[in-house]
């Protein structure tokens, strides 16, 4: 055993490990991006620095955060998200191990019968030894090591590793897509009801003009012609509420698709929680524009991009060189017959095979150069990543801006309005406004009411979208301190 021990010894010396040392030059695995100096966009407060990862617990709103962890949960998009980071894990595990050299275990019996049992002139031979079974025992270790001369296969273990990163990377670019859309579902349902109770209290106040007014005109006070105008009048209010209800249903539909929850149990916690909340004051907002974009996990997914197709390009180049490869083997057999035994020890450290590349019909070149185009594509796709980031954040900023500056105006139109429809009632009431000056003013304050409600529901959009173009709290790797941060699976262990 000891000398089985010094010939693995020998096996496993690092042949070759400067040969090794040798590589090939990789395009930049980093490039510039045109991020700008600053937003050309409103900043909320001065644009301080704060984390995005309380984002949705600053509502004060439970059912929210709820029905996104649910989202979560439930979201098919998530799942395959989660698989891909599985499977670039494995890659990973599988690139670095071919720096490694293989081993395999080998073992075999067989038992038969050898030489003639025939002697000369074809006379029959008595000998036992000649016809007596021979059992054959073998048990050994076989390994195989690619030399990596050119860096090949260091370069499968970088771009592999970078496929990893940007496969975690897109996992969290998932949950922030799944939680702004989850978000924006809630806040739709929200501001359905919302444009619910506006309908109602309006269909119930023409309902109510029409049957006072029919009553006018029964006792001959009131022209027929008013009664038909306030009985159309609640008839289309009726028409109204009964189409929003339908797209109330249908918006709870999508709400429940998202969240996975059956829609009693939904309608149950919807019931039991406020209607409308304020927006918080938002601080989360970067004043360099670098800063607030490496907070985007598909920005870095991009970026990472780069760094995996350069890694290819130089696994491609290296295909085009020669490949070094050591074998090599240990083992013992075993024979038995008639009560005869004898053990062997066998080893050897060989052969050392160099394969060069003659002739492929320039596959290899072709190779290369598509990889090359691969690495191009990949730097300008980061780059309109970038660029699509800073036109999604300024876009936000702008949209929020502008609600917040609208909605003091909104809250005064509603308010004076109402106060011009309950004086011009009054005044119908007391026979002084005709019924096409109430109907008018009703107009005017339902549609009123309905641009607020569209002016929350922009508001909230804005605010998600704010959210969901800064990356929803997320955070490179190297930086990373929050809970968002958690990978969907265990990391990779440390390998070569």
């Amino acid at each position: 055993m000891r000398r089985l021990r010094r010939i693995a010894l020998v096996l496993s010396l690092p042949l070759g490990l400067g040969l090794a040392g040798c590589g090939l030059t990789r395009p930049p695995a980093s490039v510039q991006a045109p991020f700008p100096a600053q937003w050309h966009a409103p900043l909320p407060h001065g644009g301080s620095l704060a984390a995005l990862a309380e984002w949705w617990r600053q509502l004060d709103d439970p059912l929210l955060v709820e029905l996104i962890a649910a989202a979560e949960t439930a979201s098919p998009t998530l799942a395959s998200a989660a698989a891909r980071v599985a499977e670039a894990r494995s890659t990973r595990v599988q690139a670095g191990a071919a720096l490694l050299p293989s081993l395999d275990g080998t073992a075999s019996a067989s038992r038969g019968v050898s030489g003639s049992s025939f002697g000369a002139g074809g006379s029959s031979s008595s000998s036992s030894a000649s016809t007596a079974p021979v059992t054959t025992l073998q048990a050994g270790l076989q390994s195989k090591w690619e030399i990596d001369l050119f860096g090949r296969l260091r370069a499968d273990r970088d771009a592999a590793q970078q496929k990893l990163d940007s496969a975690t990377a897109k996992w969290h670019d998932a949950r922030v897509a799944v939680a702004a859309e989850t978000a924006n579902a809630y806040f739709a349902e929200r501001a359905c009801q919302q444009q619910l109770n506006v309908s109602e209290s309006d269909a119930k106040s023409r309902g109510e003009t029409a049957r006072l007014t029919d009553l006018s005109a029964r006792a001959g006070f009131t022209a027929p012609a008013d009664a038909a105008l306030a009985r159309a009048s609640a008839s289309d209010a009726s028409g109204r509420l009964t189409q929003q209800r339908a797209l109330c249903a249908v918006q709870r539909k999508a709400l429940v698709a998202l969240s996975g929850l059956d829609e009693p149990t939904l309608a149950q916690k919807l019931a039991a929680s406020p209607t409308q909340r304020a927006l918080p004051v938002v601080g989360a907002i970067a004043s360099v524009p670098a800063q607030a974009l490496s907070q985007r996990p598909d920005v870095y997914a991009a970026e990472l991009g780069v760094a995996a197709a350069s890694a290819e390009v130089g696994s491609a180049e290296a295909e085009r060189y020669p490949k070094l490869t050591l074998s090599g083997s240990i083992g013992r057999m075993q024979i038995r017959t008639s009560g005869f035994r004898e053990s062997l020890d066998t080893w050897t450290v060989g052969p050392l095979s160099l394969t060069v590349p003659l002739l492929d019909g320039g596959a290899r070149a072709a190779n290369s150069e598509a990889a090359k185009a691969r690495y191009t594509e990949a730097v300008s796709l980061y780059r309109a990543n970038v660029r699509q980031a800073v036109r999604e954040v300024e876009e936000a900023l702008v949209n929020l801006d502008a609600t917040t500056a609208r909605s003091t105006d909104a809250d005064s139109a509603v308010k004076n309005y109402q106060a011009s429809f309950d004086a011009t009632q009054a005044r119908y009431s007391s026979g002084l406004a005709s019924l096409f000056e109430l109907e008018d003013s009703r107009r005017t304050l339902f549609a009123a009411q309905t641009a607020r409600v569209s002016l929350q529901r922009e508001s909230t959009e804005a605010w998600v979208s704010l959210y969901r173009s800064m990356g929803g709290g997320w955070s490179r790797p190297a930086e990373a301190s929050s809970p968002m941060t958690t990978t969907p699976a265990a990391k990779v262990a440390t390998s070569p």
